[in-house]
């Protein structure tokens, strides 16, 4: 049975964004590399979990229970199969030379004076297909680098123009881990959260085109780097179908299995390597899997003490004062909630798995579509991960490229425009009743 609304419920999620934030600051203030990364969340959280069970007024094996119901509740048990398959394929298609064919098919097109918005090109296509920011920022760093030296291109621009261009795919992949879980927790389907975010993306990725090109880079020419460009297909080959509607499931899969026979094929990829590659997949979803399933179980505790109750009214109350529209209120709440949160905890998966729920209730309260606060719940968290001067891109590239990291993220232009552009949709959206009409809505 839930409680009645209560502030006291969210102390175990303010000890965890304690614990996880402090140790953040600590190592950075200390000189350490990926400073928020040093704690790893899944432990960070575990004595959160302890004080939501010490908070609870139920008996003790009913704390137990409600705990574990949070941790096997259905979204969260998909979303984790999910991201299992996503890992086996970014893998799979990582060791048969998948990223190096994407990145030279990229260079391939690219003309000198374009390399800026081509490199955002580049780079949001990849991230696109592999649906992981880290992962393009680590196979395209170490080009961008040399390309940057060679012609003479700010470093600090270049860096922030592959951030930008890592975030673009982080938030639209049908793969990403913030996609899996903004989907789940919102309960919609990915083609769906895929077209309402694209409608935002691509302006914003066309205004910030228009931006880069305005930079003079000469025309020295690029070196493309070998590779068989073959074996980009498989990439698109999960795009198109995502696009398609299909089952996503399905999509990974077939994905999986393609990416290893292009391998077979063209690489002599053998079938020992492929299956550990899938198991290696497994692995490199590790944290986010235990994470998952543990604030599955936290926000269990915390939502039967009635701290989401709490947070939900009083986000709502804010934006009533605010705003008058209903679908304005809901939208911006899901906005504000979406990055404050990832000011705290400096990751974007970490934020959508905190917020999903309370963000939810929002948006049925406010007669949002469940795509639409998707579509917001995405595109936030990554607004915010990609110009924090703490976040693990900004930390990465500053290592990379010997910058500091808020020299890397001042110069990430298209998360700033994508905020800009989600913003204006929000303001100026034309007033639409129900949810049903609500549909076709562009945020």
């Amino acid at each position: 049975m839930t409680e009645a609304a209560s502030a006291r419920a969210l102390l175990p999620l303010g000890l965890f964004l304690a614990l996880f934030l402090g140790a953040g600051i600590y190592f950075q203030a200390t000189g350490v590399d990926m400073a928020f990364y040093q704690l790893a969340s899944p432990v960070a959280i575990l004595p959160a979990i302890i004080l939501g069970v010490l908070l609870s007024k139920q008996a003790f094996e009913e704390r137990i229970n409600t705990f574990v119901a949070g941790v096997g509740d259905r979204n969260i048990v998909t979303m984790c199969m999910i991201y299992l398959l996503a890992g086996a394929f970014s893998t799979v298609a990582a060791a048969t030379g998948g990223v190096d064919a994407m990145v030279a098919l990229g260079l391939h097109v690219i003309p000198a004076s374009f390399l800026l918005p081509g490199l955002f090109i580049i780079a949001a296509v990849v991230s696109t297909a592999m649906g992981t920011s880290m992962g393009t920022l680590g196979a395209l760093a170490p080009v961008a680098l040399g390309l940057g030296q060679a012609s003479g291109i700010d470093l600090p621009l270049l860096a922030g123009v592959l951030v930008s261009g890592a975030m673009f795919g982080d938030n639209l992949s049908i793969i990403s881990d913030t996609t899996i879980a903004a989907t789940r927790t919102q309960g919609c389907n990915m083609s769906d959260k895929f077209k309402a975010n694209l409608k935002i993306a691509i302006p914003a990725a066309v205004i910030t085109i228009l931006w880069l090109i305005s930079y003079d880079t000469g025309a020295t020419p690029p070196q493309i780097p070998e590779a068989n460009l073959w074996l980009s297909l498989p990439y698109f080959f999960i795009i198109v179908l995502a696009v398609m509607g299909l089952n996503v499931f399905a999509v990974l899969t077939l994905g999986i299995i393609l990416a290893a026979a292009f391998g077979m094929v063209t690489v002599d990829y053998q079938w020992v390597a492929f299956s550990q590659d899938i198991y290696k997949g497994f692995a490199s979803m590790q944290e986010i899997f235990l994470l998952s399933l543990l604030i599955g179980g936290l926000s269990a505790l915390i939502r039967q003490q009635g701290g989401l109750k709490f947070l939900a009214t009083t986000v709502g109350n804010i934006t009533k004062r605010l705003f008058k529209h209903p679908q304005q209120r809901a939208a911006f709440g899901v906005a504000g909630l979406t990055g404050l949160t990832n000011f705290a905890v400096a990751n974007n998966t970490v934020t959508i798995l905190l917020s999903g729920e309370v963000s939810k209730r929002l948006a049925e309260e406010g007669n949002l579509a469940p795509r639409q606060s998707a579509s917001l719940l995405d595109i936030f968290a990554c607004v915010v991960q990609g110009a924090l001067p703490y976040g693990a891109q900004a930390l990465f590239m500053g290592a990379s490229f010997g910058l500091t990291p808020i020299q890397v993220s001042v110069n990430t232009g298209y998360c700033f425009i994508l905020g800009a552009v989600a913003l204006a949709m929000i303001i100026w959206r034309k007033p639409l009743e129900g949810r049903e009409k609500l549909e076709p809505s562009t945020t």
